[in-house]
C-alpha cells in the first residue's frame, strides 16, 4: 500500500523473489507514471485511485507504507480477515545478512544516523547510502591509516534509500545503519543489534492519537532485542530514559552530563567529549571539532558517539566522522548570504519543538518563516520563545491562523513585524522585504509540508530555489 520510495523498493524486492505483488495507491494512474516506470518489466498488478476492499482477495500479506494510517478501512479489513501486516523496514530486518543499527527519536535521528554512518564509514572500505552520508576529503584523509572493520557501511531507512533496495548486495561483512520512524516501528517485530532512542517528545499525534501510543511505537525498537544486543538511550530526556526497564542487553547512555552512577555512556567533560566505560573515563575528541550549529546538534554528536562506542569504534573513528561535517540538507542548512542576510533552510522542523531548537541555535536577529500543516501539537512554548527571540515572523499555510492564535496568548513583546502569507513562496518574498543586514532568515516551519508539498525535502528544495532566485 503506497507507491512511494518504500512501496517501490518493497514491490521490486518481493517481485524479484517470487511473490505475487499487488501495488495499491489512492492516486489515479496518471499521477503514478514515474513509479510505474521504475517498476516496468516486473509482474506487478496495480490497483489505483482508491483502496477497494476487493484488493485483499487472495492476499497473504499486507504491507502499508509509512504514510498509510493503520486505521484505514482496507488495513482494518485485512486485520479482520486475519491477514498479517508487515512493512519494508520489517522485511529488511528479517533478510539482512549483516548487523543492523537502528536509530529513532522525535528529533535528531537523521543527523545522528548520518553521523553514525560517517563514523562507521571510517572503519569500512566503502560507504553506501544517501549522498550526504559520504565522507568528505578531510574525513577520508583522517581515516586512511585507521583499521577497517566492515566491507561496506549502508546508510538509509527513513532517510535516503530504503535499505531493502540494496539488501541483495549486502554481505555478512557489512553494516547497515538505519533511521526508523514511529510509523515503521509500530508494525515491527524484529530488533536491530544496536537500537538507539534519542528522545521522545510530542510528535505525530495526528497519526498516533496519544503520547502513550506514540511512545509505545517508539519502544518497539527495544522490545525484540536479546541479552546480546545493545540499547543507547538519551538519559537527559524523560521519554527515552523512561524506556530503560525495557532494555534487555547492554545499556549505553548519552547526555551533556555524565550518566547516572553505574551506567556507561558518552558525555561532555568540560570542552571534551568523553566515554565512561566500566568505571573508567577516556577522552574522545574536543567539542571544537563539531561544526554543526546549536546545542541540539552537540547532543546528536554525543548520541552518535555512544552508538559508535556500542559498535566498538575508536575515538579516532568518531573524530574523523565528525570532522568537516556541516550538516545534512534541510537541517539548519545555509542556503546563501544576500545583502548581509543569511538564509537558512530547516524544512525538517515539522514540529514546534524542532523549530524551538533551531531558533535557539542563533544569536543574530531572526526573521522566522513558520507554518505548513499542524500535527495537533502544542505551540505555547514555541510562541513564548518567538516573543523573546524573533524580530519578524512570517506565517504561511494551513496552520497560519492557529500559530497566530498561539502567539496572541503568549506573554512578552510581539515581534516587530508579523505577516501572514498564503504560500511559502509568498512568505519568502515577504521575509526578503522584512529582513535587514545582520539578520538570519530561518525557514523552520513547525508544521508538516503536506498542505503544499510532497514532503519536507520538496519544501526545502523549493525554498532553496526561491531564495537563490532573489
Amino acid at each position: 500500500m503506497g507507491a512511494g520510495r518504500q512501496g517501490i523498493a518493497l514491490s521490486r524486492y518481493l517481485a524479484r523473489h517470487g511473490a505475487v505483488v499487488v501495488l495499491n495507491d489512492r492516486r489515479p494512474v496518471e499521477a503514478l507514471r514515474a513509479a510505474r516506470e521504475r517498476l516496468a518489466g516486473l509482474p506487478i498488478r496495480w490497483v489505483t485511485g482508491g483502496h477497494p476492499l476487493e484488493a485483499l482477495d487472495g492476499i497473504d500479506l499486507v504491507c502499508p507504507s509509512g504514510g498509510v494510517p493503520l486505521d484505514l478501512p482496507l488495513v482494518q479489513e485485512a486485520v479482520r480477515r486475519g491477514i498479517p501486516l508487515s512493512n519494508e523496514a520489517q522485511i529488511f530486518m528479517e533478510v539482512a545478512p549483516c548487523p543492523v543499527v537502528g536509530i529513532t527519536g522525535s528529533a535528531g535521528k537523521t543527523t545522528t544516523t548520518t553521523l553514525v554512518g560517517r563514523m562507521a564509514g571510517v572503519a569500512a572500505e566503502a560507504v553506501r547510502g544517501a549522498s550526504y552520508s559520504q565522507l568528505d576529503e578531510a574525513a577520508r584523509a583522517a581515516a586512511a591509516a585507521l583499521p577497517k572493520r566492515w566491507r561496506t557501511v549502508w546508510v538509509g531507512g527513513n532517510i535516503g534509500n530504503p535499505l531493502l533496495a540494496d539488501v541483495d548486495e549486502m554481505t555478512a561483512d557489512d553494516l547497515a545503519v538505519m533511521e526508523l520512524s514511529s510509523f515503521q516501528l509500530e508494525l515491527m517485530h524484529t530488533a536491530p543489534q544496536v537500537a538507539a532512542v534519542l528522545n521522545i517528545t510530542p510528535n505525530h499525534l495526528d497519526r498516533h492519537g496519544t503520547m502513550e501510543a506514540y511512545t509505545a511505537a517508539k519502544a518497539r525498537i527495544l522490545a525484540f532485542q536479546t541479552p546480546a544486543d545493545t540499547a543507547v538511550l538519551g538519559w537527559e530526556d524523560a521519554g527515552a530514559w523512561g524506556l530503560r526497564p525495557q532494555v534487555q542487553g547492554r545499556l549505553l547512555a548519552f547526555g551533556f552530563a555524565p550518566p547516572p552512577q553505574g551506567v556507561d555512556g558518552v558525555f561532555l567533560d568540560g570542552d571534551t567529549l568523553a566515554l565512561r566505560e566500566g568505571g573508567a573515563v577516556r577522552s574522545l575528541f574536543p567539542r571544537a571539532v563539531i561544526r554543526l550549529r546549536g546545542e541540539h546538534n552537540v547532543r546528536n554528536v554525543l548520541a552518535a558517539s555512544a552508538v559508535a562506542a556500542a559498535l566498538g569504534l575508536s575515538a579516532e573513528h568518531m573524530r574523523a566522522g565528525v570532522a568537516g561535517f556541516a550538516g545534512v540538507p534541510h537541517r539548519l542548512e545555509l542556503v546563501r548570504v544576500l545583502d548581509g542576510v543569511a538564509w537558512y533552510n530547516d524544512s525538517i522542523a515539522t514540529a514546534p519543538e524542532r523549530a524551538i531548537a533551531a531558533i535557539r541555535s542563533f544569536d543574530e536577529p531572526i526573521v522566522l518563516l513558520a507554518g505548513g500543516r499542524d500535527k495537533k501539537l502544542p505551540w505555547d512554548a514555541w510562541a513564548a520563545l518567538v516573543r523573546q527571540r524573533v524580530r519578524a515572523l512570517v506565517v504561511f499555510g494551513e496552520a497560519a491562523d492557529l500559530i497566530l492564535e498561539a502567539l496572541s496568548q503568549a506573554e512578552g513583546p510581539l515581534p516587530e513585524t508579523v505577516l501572514r502569507c498564503g504560500s511559502l513562496e509568498d512568505a519568502v518574498r515577504a521575509a526578503y522585504h522584512a529582513s535587514q543586514p545582520g539578520d538570519v532568515v530561518l525557514l523552520s516551519p513547525g508544521g508538516t509540508s503536506f498542505d503544499e508539498f510532497r514532503d519536507f525535502a520538496e519544501r526545502g528544495e523549493r525554498f532553496r530555489a526561491w531564495v537563490n532566485a532573489l
